[in-house]
């Protein structure tokens, strides 16, 4: 019940005018976008009630599609759809499409558009075969998705497209822009879908997010087989043997003034074989942090402690979804990071690494550094293992 308010509350306050969201825009407000064409909205095998759309088929195995009037643009940058019924499939989606469109594809399978799928929380960018991105929508969920436009101006031949879930952004990419610009649409797949659609609906998100999403960006010096979106991330590898490893390396070394890390599982995957730990510079990017020397990890499927051997002793417990697992370095009081980078005594100092789960401490080991320090470092190893990642969290 307490959710059910939340969502309720969250959607009176983000209705730029709750007392009239219908589909179509008044002509007060086509008035105030002179300079944004107007076209009719395009439909078909689907019912409009309102601001509530339906499914009604004509035929085994069509889509239904609705194109909105308006194109994206600085005034108009973001809209969102409330799934009433999944119905038989849950194959709702929404995304950006070009006026002319199809009206028998999917948002995302045909060319110069892009959708966020309910059914298997994919991503379609003008193909069939979608990518991991985020979680599935069931009734209930609020499904967005905005165009975040240049101050001042227009996307250019590209637009930054971002995708919402319950007014959480899920990330971002960037899809050409076609003549006319891209369109607000929804797809709808199976019997008894139903959503409600609101145009009228202005992104929270502010400028500090998206900087803070830019800066995640640059925290990484290696990414292998790992898909960043914000301070998500992950694994688009193959996942069927141990060389098949997905590496995330920070830029920078953890140090006496930021020394600590933390992960979020958001979901394990098919096996949850995700590591946290840390590794020398330039580590094997085809193996988990702990297998080689220069590193140590804690894995998340076993439990174990990995200290540059492929074989791991018993040191905690297993994680699963929503744990937080967390890696830290507790150095000596005279320790100098760039003296002891310059001086290049290999193994020199000894420090210790400690490792946390859901905020407590688990166990640390004593392990030499290695020169040029240790790198927060993430390994992955199944499909769908997605985690979301703060390098800094003391710091906040």
């Amino acid at each position: 019940m307490e959710a059910f308010l939340r969502n309720q509350i969250r959607n009176v306050c983000r209705i730029r005018n709750p007392r009239n969201h219908r589909i179509q825009r008044g002509e007060d407000d086509e008035d105030e976008r002179r300079d944004v064409i107007r076209l009719p909205r395009r439909f078909e095998r689907i019912h409009i009630a309102g601001n509530v759309l339906s499914y009604m088929p004509d035929g085994p195995h069509r889509v239904g599609v609705y194109i909105a009037s308006v194109p994206m643009n600085p005034e108009d940058c973001y809209f969102e759809l409330e799934i009433v019924d999944a119905g038989i499939g849950n194959c709702i989606a929404i995304g950006l499409v070009p006026y002319q469109y199809p009206l028998n594809a999917q948002p995302g399978w045909k060319s110069y558009s892009v959708g966020y799928h309910a059914d298997d929380g994919r991503l379609y960018k003008s193909s069939g075969h979608g990518q991991p991105f985020g979680p599935r929508c069931r009734a209930g969920d609020r499904m967005g998705c905005g165009v975040k436009f240049p101050h001042g101006g227009k996307p250019g031949n590209q637009a930054l497209v971002f995708f919402t879930r319950n007014g959480k952004e899920l990330g971002s990419l960037k899809v050409p822009v076609p003549p006319g610009g891209l369109h607000p649409a929804v797809g709808m797949h199976s019997d008894g879908e139903e959503a409600k659609l609101f145009l009228d609906v202005d992104w929270t998100g502010d400028e500090s997010m998206q900087m803070a999403v830019d800066h995640c960006e640059d925290d990484w010096k290696r990414l292998h087989d790992v898909r960043l979106s914000g301070q998500v991330l992950e694994y688009i590898g193959r996942g069927k043997t141990i060389h098949d490893v997905g590496l995330a390396q920070a830029k920078m070394p953890l140090t006496t003034t930021n020394h600590y890390f933390e992960l979020e599982v958001m979901d394990p995957g098919e096996s949850c074989y995700i590591a946290i730990g840390v590794a020398r510079r330039s580590y094997p990017k085809h193996r988990h942090p702990g297998w080689n020397r220069g590193s140590i990890a804690y894995h998340a499927d076993d439990g174990k402690i990995f200290m540059g051997s492929g074989i791991g002793d018993p040191f905690g417990p297993r994680c699963f979804k929503g744990d937080v697992m967390g890696c830290g370095i507790l150095f000596p009081m005279d320790y100098d990071y760039k003296a002891y980078e310059q001086e290049g005594d290999e193994d020199r100092v000894m420090v210790e690494v400690f490792f946390t789960r859901n905020g407590r401490t688990v166990g640390k080991r004593k392990v030499p550094i290695p020169k040029g320090g240790f790198y927060p470092t993430i390994g992955m190893l199944s499909s769908c293992e997605k985690v979301r990642v703060d390098l800094h969290p003391l710091t906040g």
